[in-house]
């Protein structure tokens, strides 16, 4: 199976590579193991001071709706983090004071969604709070497990059943200026945010939940469709296992599903991100990238590689793989001549391209332009 391009990683890096690429004209295939940070997505963009025009219709393309501004956002542990780009239904304030008071609404049995964190960080803000639960029948099937009482699965009912949740949450309002929901909302249909606000009598603010995340699960699923009209083929579930290279050249890869049958390609992009998605690997003693052993970076001292304070900054999230000012990683110091290192991958080996969702989206145009302008060298 030949290719322009195989990008290794199907996140929002391999994705928006994959789409640019195959506009460019280019024949591109995706391998994806599934799991990637849009699961763990909190909505908004990190590191993204400004939004330049290509993203912004890349995005709108795929009909993943995005607003940008300066301000702050508020994370599913209640506290704010200052923000410019992030999706429709994920709100940036000018403050972290957004409201007088406010009403934060959890559903029965739904644990993932943190609601006296989130009250706790709003008090701090000055914005006096109430909790209120609601039980509804529809969700009893899937109080039977706690597995099922996820918020993907809470999702599929609440597109559903939306309506009626406005009305208890109506019925739950006094004075409150704002309500603050679990963002469960608008998996399948995109407009149920929209609608709900425009239903309240009061601001509605969407929350982050623990993972799996639904607008990250949502943005995925847009932009996968996106990718795929576009003529790109996206291998789900599968993974890189092997890696054929002479010398700084790689030549093909294969996977795990497809056994014998190797996928060629004149250029590589490695987008398998960082230890949450296995792009990087460990040992007691060593920090390795699985697939090409590339050259990383990391203190030989196994306790400087994590922070005691489990809530505080964690060194070991900073490591990447070494690469050069075109992205090309290195092994046994030698830069590959076709291969790309994009995404969270990278660690913070290069700070000029931001981090988190900054990281990727800024990598993988970098990529996509250096790939290009070495095509038509």
């Amino acid at each position: 199976m030949k290719h322009d391009t195989v990008i290794i990683g199907g996140g929002l890096t391999g994705l928006l590579a994959g789409i640019s690429l195959q506009k460019a004209g280019q024949s591109t295939i995706i391998v994806s193991s599934g799991q990637n940070a849009l699961h763990f997505f909190s909505g908004a963009f990190e590191s993204i001071s400004e939004l330049p025009p290509r993203v912004a219709d890349t995005f709108s393309e795929a009909g993943v709706r995005v607003h940008y501004k300066e301000g702050v956002s508020l994370l599913p542990m209640g506290n704010f983090r200052k923000s410019f780009l992030s999706l429709e239904d994920l709100e940036i304030f000018p403050e972290a004071k957004f409201a007088n008071r406010a009403l934060v609404v959890n559903f029965m049995g739904y644990h993932d969604f943190f609601s006296s964190f989130i009250a706790e960080g709003l008090e701090k803000a000055g914005i006096e709070t109430r909790i209120r639960f609601i039980r509804l029948p529809e969700m009893e099937h899937l109080r039977q497990s706690p597995s099922e009482m996820r918020s993907v699965q809470i999702a599929r009912t609440m597109d559903r059943i939306w309506e009626k949740v406005v009305q208890e949450i109506k019925a739950l309002i006094k004075d409150e200026d704002a309500v603050i929901l679990p963002q469960v909302f608008g998996l399948q249909d995109t407009t149920v945010p929209g609608r709900i606000r425009e239903a309240i009598p009061a601001k509605v603010v969407f929350a982050g939940t623990l993972p799996p995340s639904v607008p990250g699960v949502r943005t995925i699923i847009q932009l996968r469709r996106r990718y795929e009209v576009l003529g790109g083929t996206y291998l789900m579930g599968d993974q890189v296992i092997q890696a054929h290279a002479h010398g700084n050249t790689v030549h093909s890869v294969a996977t795990k599903n497809l056994e014998s049958h190797y996928l060629e390609g004149k250029n590589f992009i490695l987008a398998s991100g960082g230890f949450f998605s296995k792009g990087l690997a460990s040992t007691p003693t060593r920090i390795y990238e699985p697939i090409f052993g590339l050259d990383i970076d990391f203190p030989e001292d196994r306790n400087s590689w994590y922070n005691p304070d489990f809530a505080g900054r964690q060194p070991y999230m900073e490591f990447g793989v070494k690469v050069d000012e075109n992205l090309h990683p290195f092994s046994d110091g030698v830069p590959f001549a076709n291969l790309y290192a994009a995404g969270g991958i990278l660690g913070y080996s290069s700070p000029g391209l931001g981090y988190a969702g900054g990281m990727a989206i800024n990598s993988a145009f970098k990529v996509v332009d250096q790939i290009l302008k070495d095509n038509k060298a």
